[in-house]
């Protein structure tokens, strides 16, 4: 049997990045029993040097990606376009060939009051991407479900969202937990506001240990591991025993690799009712209200 070739661009294909780990889940999931070839930014640059300059820069790099994907288009060949896919980026919906497959489509519902372009530009621009996706695209997957607010129940019923949610494959093996919590933290100017701070306070006074991955989280008595590589996540999330989960997004790949680890997640209430009715997530949950603070020693102690 011959086995149906595609031809692929993804502008991060990183282990290590959120972007990338994506990217590699779809390609599992979806042409494991494919002839796949998969164009990136490095591959790109030992052919063509010229474009360099070009790929360095992210928000160039997916022009670029679509370029090539009109190249093999016009050879009639099966085209591919995995990242970068935010919902307010409509060129790019507009501009990849017909027939394109696209990879999760990315974004958020929450528009910071702090920054203008994300509260009334980006409103314009997902109504744009909404039109062109609805008249482009039979099937869409989604990344994640904080998107679902800007369709209608019949389009969300057509296409698929919570992507992120087949990452989630549960170790049997039970470790030694030896660190308390294991927080990822990220200064994002758009997901400051929803880091709950004033938790991780409260549950440090406790006196537990308070481990952090990403940047430097700047309390008193946590340990800062800085940016690790992902086995490295792995390893640590592997002898903790719990986590946080910032407000913004219930399912990062951070939160999946919690599920996966058998991690406890601290989960502000506001999700309770979104989380969908599956056991093997819902155990893996602590809802308490962020604002109230309200956690106490006795319940993190079992």
């Amino acid at each position: 049997m011959i086995k149906k070739k595609y031809h692929c661009w993804a502008c991060d294909y990183s282990k290590e990045s959120g972007e990338g780990q994506l990217a590699r889940l779809f390609i599992e999931k979806n042409f494991s029993n494919s002839e796949i070839e998969i164009f990136t930014d490095k591959s790109i640059n030992s052919k063509f040097k010229f474009l360099n300059n070009f790929l360095k820069h992210k928000y160039i790099s997916p022009f670029v990606g679509i370029a090539f994907n009109w190249i093999f288009y016009l050879q009639k060949k099966n085209v591919v376009y995995i990242n970068y896919l935010p919902l307010w980026n409509f060129f790019i919906f507009l501009l990849v060939p017909p027939k394109t497959i696209l990879g999760p489509i990315t974004g958020g519902s929450l528009h910071s009051s702090k920054n203008i372009i994300r509260k009334y530009i980006f409103p314009i621009f997902y109504f744009i991407s909404k039109i062109i996706i609805s008249l482009r695209f039979e099937k869409l997957n989604f990344s994640t479900d904080l998107l679902k607010v800007h369709f209608n129940n019949t389009f969300i019923k057509k296409n698929f969202f919570n992507y992120v949610l087949k990452k989630i494959k549960k170790e049997n093996r039970i470790r030694k937990k030896n660190i308390d919590f294991l927080i990822y933290y990220r200064k994002h100017n758009n997901k400051i506001y929803n880091f709950p701070y004033k938790l991780i306070k409260r549950i440090k006074s406790f006196g537990f240990r308070i481990h952090v991955i990403g940047d430097k989280l700047n309390i008193a008595g946590v340990r800062n591991h800085g940016y690790q590589k992902n086995h490295a996540v792995k390893k640590l999330l592997s002898k903790s025993r719990f986590s946080i989960c910032s407000q913004e997004n219930l399912f990062t790949l951070f939160v999946i690799e919690c599920i996966n680890f058998n991690v406890k997640v601290l989960v502000d209430k506001s999700f309770e009712n979104k989380t969908p009715r599956l056991a093997k997530i819902k155990k893996s949950f602590f809802f308490i209200d962020f604002q109230k603070n309200n956690i106490n020693k006795k319940v993190l102690s079992l």
